[in-house]
């Protein structure tokens, strides 16, 4: 067997492999058995999240947390972002916010807080105030002031979706094992950021509201990231889950703070009006948490 036919070969298997890996797409008799896995298939996967390792605190030599903003009109933060026109895609495939907002109010997301060190936590109904907003329109107020009931054709609703996204929030813990003599990385949470759903009602005011929406504990929501499947753009039978692409932070990130004697302020706080300074100062403090791996292994 000559080498062009041992890479057919290859090719071959790979292929049939992908196949298998588009979920029923070539076995499918109808359109709707698209997506949905045999039993035979359902019975051979062991489809869980790859479990963290337990880390004594003995073993954290050093340890830093940091702050990160995840750009979403930068290109590699694409997938983080689309698709957000879902009236015309498959139901297996979402952005992160619609995948996050449903799975809070299906409750399979029940650690939701409403900033980063996780001290209040939110439910549902704490932060619809900032997901949805409600406005009567002046036929609807006359028609209060005349007999004290609103028709629902006078109230205008207007929600955020995941193209009102503009960047995400991370929070992380950097730390040096001394068993395995290298430095690692975890994610605790992650927070979508937007304007307010009251800036859509008065598009002409240009209101600048943008907030942190909701802070969400990120190993109780790997399940659920495990789930859902984001674009793969290199191979697109083999889609990537969200808790993997998180995890092995298939993203890039600019650091905004990290926790320091001055109560962990901000890198605008001491840098402020230059953007560029805050950008190089980002890079200094990655370059810096990098640096103890190389450090510790120079004599």
């Amino acid at each position: 067997m000559n080498f062009k036919n041992v890479v057919l070969c290859v090719f071959v298997v790979l292929l049939s492999t992908s196949a298998m890996a588009q979920l029923n797409i070539l076995n499918a008799k109808e359109p709707e058995e698209i997506g949905k896995k045999t039993e035979a298939q359902i019975a051979y996967d062991n489809d869980e999240p790859l479990p963290y390792g337990y880390v004594d605190d003995r073993d954290v030599l050093w340890s830093r947390t940091t702050w990160e903003i995840i750009d979403l009109d930068e290109r590699v933060n694409f997938p983080l972002y689309y698709p957000i026109d879902t009236n015309n895609i498959g139901a297996e495939r979402r952005s992160l916010y619609d995948v996050l907002v449903r799975a809070i109010k299906e409750g399979n997301i029940e650690h939701v807080y409403a900033d980063s060190y996780f001290t209040e936590k939110r439910t549902l109904k704490d932060i619809e105030a900032s997901l949805v907003y409600s406005d009567t329109t002046d036929l609807g107020i006359e028609q209060y002031n005349a007999e004290g009931i609103v028709d629902e054709q006078y109230v205008r609703k207007f929600n955020l979706d995941a193209g009102d996204v503009e960047e995400w929030r991370i929070r992380g813990y950097w730390y040096m094992d001394k068993r395995q003599g290298e430095l690692k990385y975890r994610m605790l949470g992650i927070c979508p950021v937007a304007n307010e759903a009251r800036s859509k009602a008065f598009p002409d005011d240009n209101i600048d509201s943008k907030v942190e929406l909701f802070w969400i504990w990120f190993p109780a929501a790997r399940k659920v990231l495990h789930e859902a499947k984001a674009f793969n753009r290199k191979n697109t039978s083999q889609p990537i889950t969200y808790d993997h692409l998180l995890n092995s932070r298939r993203f890039h990130a600019v650091v905004y703070k990290e926790d320091n004697v001055q109560g962990d302020r901000g890198v605008a706080d001491y840098i402020s009006d230059n953007a560029l300074m805050q950008l190089l100062e980002s890079d200094r403090i990655r370059e810096q948490i990098r640096n103890i791996e190389i450090d510790m292994w120079n004599y």
